[in-house]
This record gives C-alpha cells, sequence and structure tokens, in this order.
C-alpha cells in the first residue's frame, strides 16, 4: 500500500448544482449525466477519493456531458465508502482563505487516521476488481458500434490506466476486445511502474501538473521510456499523449480554486484535454 498523500486531499469546493440522477448500474450506484437516447460514446469517471460525495466530480461528469454527445457515467467504486467529507470539510475549505493556520495543521492531524484506515479498505487488488468488473459489464451492454472512454482523476487515474491494458482485455461475441477505446488519467496516484504502463492496447492521454506534489513531475519519464522501451522491443504502441500543467498543483482537474487565474487555466485546459481526446477517439 502507497504512503498517504497529503496533497490528495487539499483543494477547493465548487459551487454548482450537478444535474444527472443516482441510480444502479452493473451493480453500482452511479451518478448519470447527458444522452441516453443516443449518445455518440459513453464516458466512465473514476474519481478522486471522495467519490460522489464531492460536488466537484458530479460538476465533472456534467461538464463531460454538456456538448450532448455523451453518456457519462460517474460510478460509486467505493461503494458507499468514499473519504468522508468531513474530512474535505477541513482539508478542502470552500474557502481556504478564511482557515487560520491552526484550524487547518490541526485539521490534518484529526483527519489522518480517518484517510489511512480508508485506504486499508480499499487496497489495490479489491479495487481494481470492482473497476475492472464494472467495465466488463458495460462492454458487453454496449452496442457494438458505440465506444466507451474512461477518465480517471487522482485515485482513479491509475486504474483509467490500467483498463488499456491488454491483461485486460474480454470475450464479446467470440472476439478478444479492450474493456475502453480511450483513456485519459489527470493527475494518476500510486502508480506502479513498470506494471501499470505496460502492454497499453488503446490511445492513453495523461495530464501531469508541474508542481504536484503527489504525483512526481519525474513519473511523465518513467512512463514515457517504458513506452520506448516497448517500441524499440518492437511491440506495437497505441498512442500516447502527455500534457504538462502549470503550475499543476495535485487535484488540479478536479480541485482548483476557479479564483486564481493560473488554477482555473488548469481546470479549463483538462477539461479540453479529456473532451479533444475524446473526440478524436470515441
Amino acid at each position: 500500500m502507497s504512503a498517504p498523500c497529503e496533497e490528495c486531499i487539499k483543494g477547493t469546493i465548487h459551487a454548482g448544482q450537478p444535474t444527472g440522477k443516482e441510480e444502479l448500474i452493473h451493480g453500482l450506484n452511479t451518478y448519470v449525466v447527458g444522452n441516453r437516447t443516443n449518445p455518440r460514446a459513453t464516458i466512465v469517471l473514476y474519481s478522486d477519493i471522495f467519490g460522489l460525495l464531492l460536488p466537484n466530480n458530479k460538476l465533472l461528469a456534467d461538464a463531460y456531458a454538456k456538448s450532448g454527445e455523451y453518456l457519462v457515467y460517474l460510478p460509486d467504486f467505493f461503494k458507499g465508502d468514499p473519504v468522508p467529507l468531513k474530512v474535505a470539510d477541513v482539508l478542502i475549505p470552500v474557502d481556504a482563505k478564511k482557515q487560520s493556520s491552526l484550524s487547518k495543521y490541526t485539521g490534518m492531524l484529526a483527519g489522518a487516521p480517518t484517510f489511512i484506515m480508508w485506504m486499508t479498505r480499499h487496497k489495490f487488488a479489491a479495487t481494481d476488481k470492482i473497476c475492472m468488473d464494472f467495465l466488463g459489464a458495460l462492454r458487453r451492454a454496449t452496442p457494438k458500434e458505440q465506444k466507451i472512454g474512461i477518465v480517471g482523476t487522482c485515485w482513479g487515474g491509475r486504474y483509467a490506466i490500467r483498463a488499456a491494458m491488454e491483461s485486460q482485455m474480454i470475450q464479446k461475441d467470440g472476439i478478444k476486445v479492450p474493456l475502453v477505446d480511450a483513456v485519459v488519467a489527470l493527475h494518476p496516484s500510486n502508480l506502479e511502474l513498470p506494471a501499470d504502463a505496460e502492454k497499453l492496447v488503446v490511445p492513453v492521454g495523461i495530464g501531469w501538473g508541474l508542481e504536484d506534489q503527489g504525483v512526481k513531475i519525474e513519473t511523465k519519464a518513467k512512463v514515457e521510456e517504458i513506452t520506448k522501451r516497448e517500441i524499440k522491443a518492437g511491440r506495437k504502441v497505441p498512442e500516447m499523449e502527455h500534457k504538462v500543467y502549470k503550475p499543476g498543483r495535485h487535484g488540479f482537474s478536479v480541485r482548483g480554486n476557479p479564483d486564481d487565474p493560473e488554477e482555473r487555466k488548469c481546470l479549463e485546459d483538462s477539461l479540453a484535454q479529456v473532451l479533444d481526446w475524446f473526440k478524436r477517439w470515441l
């Protein structure tokens, strides 16, 4: 299990009223928004550790669905057990400027045991199975002509990339097919390299933060080296895209401060990266 990431529980809570609805999809409570009748494709969002409880995640799903082209699913991969918002209330204040240093420090001390215990309940093997089982059920239920994309942020980024792996392919109608058709991962936490980036079979775009203390920018070079090594060995590698965000603090695509011009640009540009990538591949 990776060490707790203090950066994973920082950021800003966004204002807005989500427009979708929660319902049971392939065994998981899922926030659903977008085109239900004739979508161009389905997008699955694997969120950060706060899951459906954090408004930002639902608002992000809304943003992906805004064009009317996509049906967007935000499943509760934590099965009713995300990191509690009582931790977020202290560590992700609505107005960080009004929070004293003392309250922030004491809040982190109070929240750390909760976060550590949460991580023990959501270890890799079980988490990976929940995600891939959902995607497998979705792939089998989705018409052949309709594509599926997954975007993962923070905690979910690792599992989004893993959904692109050859080892995750399934049988459908007698043919071996990938779980998804395209992937975007934004500040993906807890990557285990090289295992999590080897033998990818669908296009993968990744967004890295230059000042990300949770996912060091050096990880980008490690992933790129894996790709180069596979190409040199003669393996056909799907297209990869790497974008770097400045300042790109951890959580920049979900919990960046929209009142800060630099962080707002990261929010907007990372949204554009996802939509541009899926427009190209889905």
